[in-house]
């Protein structure tokens, strides 16, 4: 492990202990933090894939009951009856924090409360797989909101897990190990120069007392 181009000095050792704290400490946050995002990712795939089967198997159904009601229906009167819809959805996003991610969350709202405003059309021209097939989807569509919402979720924090991941194994095998290397590089060169120092003040003391004993002759 390559060490850091300081200076090896007290000063310089003081601040790399610094900084190999705070990154221990930044290490420790970011592995919660990846840790969290990791439960929150599972729980949001697990309900991702049993709304994507309840979405695919609803669909599935209309699909069959439109088929069914173009087979019946004269083409001209199946359009005729779904040109004018009576309901109308508006759907507010807004975002929610989940450990740093922003979050969509969709909210509809309807233009009325009454159910049956989902058929646009009038009973008797129309078959009733017709019928089946608007309900299915009106049924369904709160699945379907709920199913882009968690997929977007899904999407961002698996993004915000991969950034996370590659933080902590920066911190863990390149930026600590340094720190800690450089930290000790530094601890034996001041070691090594107080030990000449020690070496060198010795050896003046013994030729001062030396010149001494000479002087006293």
């Amino acid at each position: 492990m390559a060490i850091l181009n300081v200076n090896a000095t007290r000063m310089e050792l003081t601040n790399l202990k610094r900084k190999l704290n705070t990154a221990r400490r930044g290490h420790k946050l970011l592995k919660d933090k990846r840790d969290e995002l990791m439960r929150q990712f599972l729980d949001a795939v697990r309900e991702n894939l049993d709304l994507r089967l309840k979405v695919e198997a609803a669909i599935k159904s209309a699909n069959t009951y439109m088929a069914v009601a173009g087979s019946v229906m004269q083409p001209q009167v199946l359009s005729t009856a779904l040109m004018l819809p009576k309901q109308e959805v508006r759907i507010d996003v807004t975002e929610k924090n989940v450990m740093s991610v922003m979050i969509p969350e969709f909210k509809t709202e309807y233009k009325t409360d009454n159910k049956d405003d989902i058929y646009s059309y009038g009973y008797a021209f129309t078959s009733g797989e017709l019928d089946g097939a608007v309900k299915a989807l009106s049924e369904v569509f709160p699945d379907m909101i709920r199913l882009a919402e968690r997929e977007k979720s899904c999407q961002l924090m698996a993004d915000e897990i991969e950034k996370t991941r590659r933080r902590v194994n920066a911190l863990e095998h390149v930026m600590i190990p340094r720190y800690e290397e450089t930290i000790r590089y530094i601890s034996m060169k001041l070691d090594e120069n107080e030990r000449s120092t020690t070496t060198r003040l010795m050896k003046i003391k013994d030729m001062m007392i030396e010149e001494n004993v000479k002087a006293k002759k």
